[in-house]
């Protein structure tokens, strides 16, 4: 009988051990490399990107709300969606997806960045992106798909290849208006926030806090729309090497005429600079339209800025403004520099006497060093101007960091 009951107690124990539950899967899941199916990154895991991580063509990135990735520190991680891949990365208001370095003590350029490359029109046809990327952009699709980036939040990013080839925190390379790219931020990049290479997608609502360079970056045929968009800088950070501004704009590298010309349309932005004596002397100006590009501003805030506030510095984009084939309409515009809010440095085209009258004739507005009603938040001076128009809701709450 006990020989029984032994036996008993040991088939159960022996029945027990093989109903263990199972095994917890990893915590911390490493991307590298070139993806070669389908993936999804969920919430309940910290993912750490190691060096430049690529999603190829035919292949979906998924990213839960609420999911962190973290970059490598010894292989600075850049994030790649070619041609042809996708990403889809909604976040919530409560649970925005983050971008961010694995550095214990985060500073700007810690890692590259995200870059999304489509096959939308250029003025240079397809091309290879900058920041030692290695692929391709560019095409004829304007309606071209890359995916979803939704309440996402990028920090720290921004490196540099080598000289004048870099990862912004957000490259985004002849992306189709098929894509959908709303709420998004970029903290703290160590290069440009936002940089278009030609494309023609309509990002809404985009914030670029403490930008080394250019908070906004427009080239290469870039034809959209952008609309709802912030921009604030850190008086003590800025490019060492670069002026760092609020808006620069190129049709290319050289000033050429080549088609489709460079002509963002950006409606209702609030950019604020530095705005302090003791800003470092890099801090530049809120716009720079150069090199042949066109422009559209409308119901848009400029304040702060210490060298200037709205330059135009070609012949051809002097013309373009004077002859109508822009616009730049009911705008607010302040510049710590009494002398220089709007200046033209394309004089065979448009001199900055006419230039000023023009601006002041369509109906903007020009405030010089302490005569402007200080700005204290990104919440619109007076109707439906600036990023948070009066009476609108306030889209920067739960997901941002400033």
């Amino acid at each position: 009988m006990k020989k029984l009951l032994f036996m008993a107690i040991a088939s159960m124990m022996l029945f027990s051990s093989c109903e263990k539950d199972p095994i917890d899967p990893p915590v911390y899941t490493v991307l590298s490399g070139t993806l070669t199916e389908n993936m999804t990154l969920t919430a309940d895991k910290e993912w750490t990107l190691k060096g430049y991580v690529y999603v190829p063509e035919g292949i979906t990135l998924t990213i839960q709300p609420g999911t962190v990735i973290k970059s490598d520190i010894a292989e600075k991680g850049a994030l790649t969606i070619e041609r042809g891949g996708k990403i889809m990365a909604e976040g919530t208001a409560d649970k925005p997806i983050v971008f961010t370095s694995g550095n214990d003590f985060p500073i700007a350029g810690d890692w590259g960045g995200i870059v999304i490359l489509g096959r939308a029109t250029t003025n240079k046809g397809e091309a290879t992106i900058e920041g030692g990327i290695g692929r391709m952009y560019g095409g004829t699709n304007d309606d071209d798909n890359s995916g979803v980036l939704k309440y996402v939040r990028i920090e720290y990013a921004g490196i540099a290849a080598f000289a004048n080839s870099e990862v912004n925190a957000l490259t985004l390379g002849a992306v189709g208006r098929g894509t959908t790219i709303e709420f998004v931020e970029c903290y703290y990049s160590n290069d440009d926030a936002f940089e278009f290479f030609g494309g023609t997608v309509n990002p809404k609502y985009l914030v670029a806090v403490s930008t080394a360079d250019d908070d906004y970056d427009f080239d290469f045929g870039y034809t959209g729309t952008v609309q709802y968009a912030i921009s604030k800088r850190d008086p003590l950070f800025v490019d060492g090497g670069d002026a760092g501004n609020g808006i620069e704009c190129d049709n290319d590298a050289t000033g050429s005429t080549a088609t489709p010309t460079t002509h963002p349309k950006l409606l209702n932005f609030t950019l604020i600079g530095p705005a302090s004596s003791q800003s470092l002397s890099n801090h530049n100006l809120a716009m720079r339209w150069r090199r042949g590009a066109n422009f559209t501003v409308r119901n848009s805030v400029f304040y702060g800025y210490m060298k200037g506030c709205f330059s135009v510095e070609s012949d051809i984009t002097a013309s373009y403004y004077r002859d109508n084939q822009g616009n730049f309409t009911n705008n607010f515009l302040h510049s710590v520099d009494t002398n220089f809010v709007v200046v033209s440095k394309a004089t065979n085209s448009l001199t900055t006497a006419d230039m000023i009258v023009k601006v002041q004739h369509d109906g903007n507005t020009i405030y010089k060093g302490s005569q402007s009603p200080v700005l204290n938040s990104f919440e619109t001076i007076s109707g439906n101007i600036g990023a948070i128009p009066q009476g609108t809701t306030n889209w920067l709450i739960g997901w941002t960091r400033f």
